[in-house]
């Protein structure tokens, strides 16, 4: 008889390796959800904190159904977004490839915090919808405005969007109607929505594998308590990547799937703020939303919201809601 290899699963997850520093403070978005209608297939919002509110609970299934509970909430703030330029991509063996793009006249002086503004911006719109017939996507370029937000930030953040439809004429009329004007949260997604969030997870610098990753701390008389038992067999001569070993940890890219979308609002119309302020944040000035539960990354960082890709069933928005302003000081 042959020897009988032993058989298990593959041990480590690929999609968290290697497990290194984000290259930025935002998320890269890889794919977007299809989307039947003509719109912005994203936003975008910064972390203020969490707090909790209080509803009846207006969801067929639960078993509390009628009742009043209680949720804990992520606060976002979302101010609207500016459509900087559009962008036409064609398909070639290298996946999609920039054809050309056409920035707005209207350009606010924020912008030149993060990018080197050219003097002279001239409107390519006509030239790109010459060029509709050979173009796969379009696309939108837009920055953050978080002059508006609570945390005193002037610096915005530029990143690029999908549009829904299939459509590419369909998509560019659309681009090309909102193109230098303000995108606010209300015109992408609505309450009860449910969304996946990415994001950039805090950072906990350099970490061993007690931290890292939960090995177990060796006995008392072990001559070093805190590391591994053994890096791998003697063969093969090589290190295998699944091994707990020190290294970076956090900061890195990561998406939560399936958060409900509970609230769309304003601060001058319902006060989310608690007593004393946000700590480490300070007062949500504008609009802002409520999504249940935690959401990854640290206070003031960048959030993206997308449609939901995985998305399993539908959950009413709750009505009547009461948020706790208790002090968090």
């Amino acid at each position: 008889m042959g020897h009988n290899k032993r058989q298990r699963p593959k041990r480590g997850a690929k999609q968290f390796w290697p497990r290194v520093r984000a290259k930025r403070m935002y998320p890269r978005i890889r794919s977007w959800q299809k989307h039947s209608q003509t719109k912005l297939l994203g936003f975008a919002g910064y972390k203020a904190g969490m707090t909790h509110i209080h509803f009846v609970d207006n969801r067929a299934n639960s078993p509390t159904k009628g009742e009043e509970i209680r949720m804990p909430v992520t606060v976002l703030e979302t101010p609207s977004i500016h459509i900087l330029s559009v962008r036409l991509y064609q398909k070639s063996g290298y996946g999609l490839s920039l054809i050309s793009e056409a920035w707005a006249d209207t350009l606010t002086q924020d912008l030149k915090r993060r990018l080197k503004l050219p003097k002279k911006r001239s409107n390519k719109l006509q030239e790109l919808e010459k060029q509709l017939e050979k173009a796969a996507e379009v696309r939108v370029l837009i920055y953050t405005q978080p002059k508006y937000t609570g945390f005193g930030k002037k610096k915005p953040d530029v990143f690029e969007l999908g549009i829904g439809g299939s459509d590419p004429k369909a998509k560019f009329d659309f681009a090309k109607s909102i193109l230098g004007t303000d995108v606010p949260l209300s015109q992408v997604f609505k309450e009860g929505e449910i969304l996946d969030v990415h994001a950039i997870t805090k950072g906990k610098g350099f970490q061993g594998v007690v931290k890292r990753f939960g090995v177990k701390i060796q006995p008392r008389k072990a001559e070093t308590r805190r590391k591994i038992g053994t890096l791998g067999p003697w063969t093969p001569k090589n290190v295998p990547y699944w091994v707990p070993m020190a290294g970076q940890m956090g900061f890195h890219p990561r998406t939560e799937y399936n958060k409900h979308l509970l609230k769309i609002a304003n601060a001058k119309d319902q006060e989310v703020t608690p007593n004393g302020g946000f700590v480490r944040y300070g007062q949500v000035k504008g609009d802002y939303i409520l999504v249940a539960g935690s959401v990854p990354g640290p206070k003031k960082r960048l959030i993206t919201l997308t449609h939901a890709t995985r998305a399993y069933k539908t959950i009413p928005a709750p009505e009547n809601v009461e948020i706790s302003r208790r002090s968090q000081q």
